[in-house]
């Protein structure tokens, strides 16, 4: 897997971490225990910090970027979905970002709020807990989104990560 130092600024990985080989890994990058990054998936803190909490997935195709001013941060228990985009933002806690998504500079995702798929969290938008975040650009739907929604994404991304680890092994 390319994990890769930018100067003297290297990628800090939880060793129960599971990290696809086929993803990127770049500078200054800290990824929490149980989580997982996945195929295609790239994290590239070049400018700035990239922060992803504990038993939270990093879906494939996903980009993280951040900038000098505003780290990206990725609480614990998150699902972040396939082909999602995240620049110099903040996903709470239990949160979920769903394919496609783009959630852009100094957004916040409140713990326990998802974001649409295909949805774009412009700049300074707040999606409150408990909301749903739909549409280009998002527009907030209050109170509607149960906590098993993510719980159970949570909990499946765990366990596929802890299985990879186990039994992935390339044959060409």
């Amino acid at each position: 897997m390319p994990i890769y130092a930018l100067g003297d600024i290297e990628p800090t990985i939880h060793p129960s971490a599971f990290i696809h080989p086929e993803a990127v890994i770049i500078g200054n990058v800290e990824i929490g225990e149980d989580s997982s990054v996945w195929p295609c998936a790239v994290l590239r803190g070049d400018e700035g910090k990239i922060v992803i909490g504990a038993r939270t997935s990093i879906q494939d195709g996903s980009v993280l970027h951040t900038t000098a001013e505003w780290p990206t941060t990725v609480g614990d228990d998150c699902v972040i979905g396939h082909i999602v985009h995240l620049e110099g933002c903040v996903i709470e806690s239990g949160s979920l970002v769903g394919n496609g998504a783009v959630v852009l500079h100094r957004a916040v995702v409140r713990t326990g709020a998802l974001v649409g798929a295909n949805a774009v969290v412009t700049n300074d938008t707040e999606v409150p807990g408990g909301a749903m975040a739909l549409g280009i650009p998002a527009k907030i739907r209050p109170d509607c989104v149960a906590p098993e929604m993510i719980s159970y994404g949570v909990a499946a991304y765990i366990e596929r990560g802890r299985s990879y680890a186990k039994d992935l092994r390339r044959i060409d």
